[in-house]
């Protein structure tokens, strides 16, 4: 009975040790990919991947240099759509604007909703049609969200009511799309997967 119970020890400890070998191997395969995209700049995917790679053995050489790699990274994408977006945006609803119903809201409403997105701040106007007087409504801190140092979310802002929204522009940076994918409240970030709420713009200047 003990040698018994002494061979299925050694047989879970074999396992084991075949497991995390095998995540070893499979983490190294993701980080030395996520390297050659980082030589040909394409850091999008080269953030996914080397996400992933933290993820897998967080603890380890790999899983240490991954997380260094996502903070250098996130740190460039976010200034490049730093610069894409700022300026200023005209909204224009919670559908695209060239579908039938969006666009026939747009044109029949009085005051026109505008963002500016400065280097730091998110200023929220409404401007008079008619009149083309523009009332400041409200000021908001540029933050983008950084939950989880390893994830490979880089273009999410949160607001101060705790929503979270990622940005997603066109090819040629003239349409916005803004996502609400998640809300911060006292038990943590709440992730939206369905329904999400959506607000799209067009370029004012």
């Amino acid at each position: 009975m003990k040698n018994y119970l002494i061979l299925i020890i050694l047989l879970f400890s074999v396992k084991s040790i075949a497991q995390n070998a095998s995540k070893e191997t499979f983490q190294k395969n993701k980080y030395e990919l996520a390297l050659s995209y980082l030589k040909k700049s394409e850091y999008v995917k080269a953030l996914d991947l080397f996400s992933l790679a933290s993820k897998i053995k967080p603890e380890n050489e790999i899983g240490q240099e991954s997380l260094k790699e996502i903070d250098t990274l996130k740190e460039i994408l976010r200034k490049d759509v730093l610069e894409k977006i700022s300026g200023t945006w005209l909204v224009t609803g919670d559908k695209p604007i060239w579908t039938v119903t969006a666009h026939d809201d747009f044109k029949n409403q009085k005051v026109d909703k505008l963002v500016e997105v400065a280097q730091d701040k998110i200023l929220f106007y409404e401007q008079d049609r008619k009149s083309k007087v523009k009332t400041l409504i409200k000021t908001e801190d540029l933050l983008y969200f950084n939950n989880d140092r390893s994830d490979s979310l880089y273009s999410a802002f949160i607001l101060s009511d705790g929503r979270v929204w990622d940005c997603i522009l066109n090819e040629d940076n003239k349409v916005m799309r803004a996502i609400n994918i998640g809300k911060y409240g006292k038990k943590g970030v709440k992730k939206i997967t369905e329904n999400n709420p959506e607000v799209y713009f067009i370029r004012a200047k």
